[in-house]
């Protein structure tokens, strides 16, 4: 007993095992179903932010200013004065009242931001490449069912005709079935159009063939899960802490600023003027206190409050809609859950028909025609439900779009 529970236990293990690698494994294929162009052009978006945080996070540092002059004077008759300097000069500010602390917060929160929305661009572009992919599969099974359907056109139209030709039947029923023929046939066609335009369309995100692609099967996450992920309400978060940061950094503009000077000098000494106190090499430094008197201060502050409100708003307002996002999609799957169990409910039914057609048809009392059409719709309706379940993984998408790690 306890080798068999042992046994159940590693199968158990395995398949688990089996699932988490071919769900690692589709992740990383669509991970990289766009084209290197793509693919290009969003790793230099991350890293311009990359690099536009760390330049604004430094921002406070002031750059160390190497000048050199040289000057020549002519006012003297007998002689040209040449003089040359060289000189570094430092002026670099090392308190401005916790403005050097909240701009480096500011700009870590920049980043973030500008990040989550990078990665929801990317991810968004991921989603519409697999949309594309799950509507090309759907297309096809449409395709199909279309098919089945102008058999049973045909069918129809043969039966109507006989009945016609006996008198039977009036000829406005015959119109109609050869009406309802070329419809379905114009649709047949209008969906190999719908075919190209959806393969030009992945064309332009990738550069991978559409027909050696398999298909993620996603399951619904949770609600909390979504919330916590979704990179729009991330985005939004950061955007409001960056708000917060500046608020301080704009305050900050107009309070006390302490400064170090410090300056380097090495110049010729004026020949015509000899001093042997006065040295050619020396320094200047110092420090100065700085606070600047703006009559736009106050609407300069109350700006940067007001925009902080307004973020920390549109967290509130995002919360609401990421809520109703999932709970319309949860909805929208009950319903073509609801349609997936009417048309098992209908596959039953065309069976059982199909099969006491056929045997009326063997019995000489039914037509095999009759049989068909009944086989045609039992077909339908097995389509039916696998084009219902690619509707559900199309809305499925919509939520894993806009999390981080899901695809």
């Amino acid at each position: 007993m306890k080798s068999m529970k042992g046994s159940n236990v590693l199968k158990q293990l395995l398949v688990v095992c089996s699932l988490l690698f071919t769900s690692t494994l589709y992740a990383d294929e669509l991970g990289s179903i766009l084209s290197d162009n793509k693919e290009l052009l969003f790793d230099y978006q991350f890293q311009s932010n990359e690099l536009e945080t760390d330049k604004l996070s430094k921002s406070w540092v002031n750059p160390i200013i190497l000048k050199y002059k040289k000057n020549y004077n002519t006012q003297f008759r007998d002689q040209t004065v040449e003089i040359g300097q060289y000189s570094i000069i430092v002026d670099q500010p090392i308190f401005r009242s916790g403005g050097i602390y909240y701009g480096i917060k500011y700009s870590q929160a920049l980043y973030d931001a500008n990040l989550a929305d990078i990665t929801l661009q990317k991810r968004t572009m991921i989603g519409d490449a697999v949309s594309i992919l799950f509507n090309l599969k759907k297309t096809r099974l449409e395709q199909q069912k279309l098919k089945y359907l102008i058999k049973n056109d045909i069918i129809d139209i043969r039966q109507k005709r006989d009945s016609y030709e006996a008198g039977l039947l009036d000829s406005s029923f015959l119109d109609q079935a050869i009406l309802k023929k070329s419809q379905d046939e114009a649709s047949l066609l209008e969906m190999e159009l719908n075919l190209l335009e959806l393969k030009q369309r992945f064309f332009l995100l990738s550069d991978k063939n559409p027909d050696r692609l398999r298909l993620p099967v996603l399951k619904l996450m949770s609600k909390e899960n979504y919330k916590d992920q979704n990179l729009e309400l991330k985005r939004d978060k950061f955007r409001a802490k960056q708000s917060e940061y500046n608020v301080k950094v704009t305050w900050a503009k107009y309070l006390p600023t302490v400064s170090l000077q410090g300056q380097y000098i090495n110049g010729n000494l004026n020949p015509l003027f000899p001093n042997p106190i006065i040295q050619e090499r020396y320094y200047n430094y110092g420090f100065s206190i700085s606070m600047p008197l703006d009559i736009n201060s106050m609407d300069d502050i109350e700006l940067s409050r007001v925009d902080k409100l307004r973020t920390a708003v549109q967290v509130l307002d995002r919360k609401e809609t990421v809520a109703e996002e999932y709970d319309w999609i949860r909805n929208s799957l009950g319903i073509l859950d609801k349609k997936i169990l009417l048309a098992k409910k209908d596959e039953k039914i065309f069976k059982n028909l199909f099969k006491l057609t056929k045997n009326l048809a063997e019995a000489g009392e039914k037509t095999s025609l009759d049989a068909d059409i009944m086989n045609n719709s039992l077909q339908i309706r097995k389509l039916d439900q696998k084009i219902y379940r690619i509707d559900k993984q199309v809305q499925l998408l919509k939520l894993y779009v806009r999390v981080e790690d899901a695809i």
